[in-house]
């Protein structure tokens, strides 16, 4: 599903170059839960916004789904974007004027996606939010908000998942249960990519790998 070969990313500012990532290859495939651990500052964000077709790299090659990304146009990468990645981001982007139920939704804005409604009810309801449909939300606790974050990214069904630092906020018993989400995603065939800092949650994974300054490798 997803394919990173020799990737690099270099930023440069006033105390000079920062080499974010150093030929990273990677391969998730459908069905595989996978987490890659780092410190903060290890490049993990870059990582996760080159695989999302979000940073171009000043180096390699990024494949999805058979596609490669940066050698699209920028409507078509947005679009590839829109039908194929699903991101969950640890400080939410909810719509703070729109209702769970309509944030969850927001997807289906972009691009016409079946029974919409149905399904981001149907999410809800697997996330235990349903009598939280209509709640803004400044009404929901930091785990509700997550859920509801997680069910957004879900709604287009996508094949790909990836997931930055998603529990940062949260406490165990939500954080658990994101968790035990994006595994029962990879169960139902999603290619799932988890960064995070917590050791203890990438165990969860399928598959555990390491970035220390810019480079990946197996934990």
């Amino acid at each position: 599903m997803l394919e990173l070969r020799g990737v690099g990313k270099t930023y440069s500012g006033p105390r000079g170059t920062v080499r974010a990532l150093e030929r990273v290859s990677l391969d998730v495939n459908g069905g595989e839960f996978c987490a890659v651990c780092g410190r903060s500052g290890s490049g993990k964000t870059t990582l996760l916004m080159i695989a999302g077709g979000l940073l171009a790299p000043d180096a390699g090659a990024v494949d999805l789904d058979g596609v490669s990304v940066y050698e699209t146009e920028t409507n078509e990468r947005a679009a590839l974007r829109a039908a194929s990645v699903g991101f969950v981001f640890q400080q939410f982007h909810l719509l703070p004027y729109l209702s769970a139920l309509q944030n969850v939704l927001v997807p289906s804005l972009a691009m016409p996606i079946p029974q919409a409604p149905a399904r981001a009810r149907e999410l809800l309801e697997r996330f235990g939010m349903e009598g939280r449909a209509h709640h803004l939300p400044a009404e929901l606790s930091t785990g509700e908000r997550q859920r509801v974050a997680l069910a957004r990214s879900l709604l287009a069904r996508p094949g790909l998942i990836l997931a930055d630092e998603p529990t940062g906020n949260l406490d165990d018993e939500s954080a658990d249960a994101v968790i035990t989400c994006l595994a029962e995603s990879a169960a139902e065939g999603a290619a799932v990519l988890l960064v995070t800092h917590d050791k203890g949650l990438a165990a969860r994974a399928s598959r555990t790998l390491t970035l220390r300054e810019g480079r990946l490798s197996e934990r």
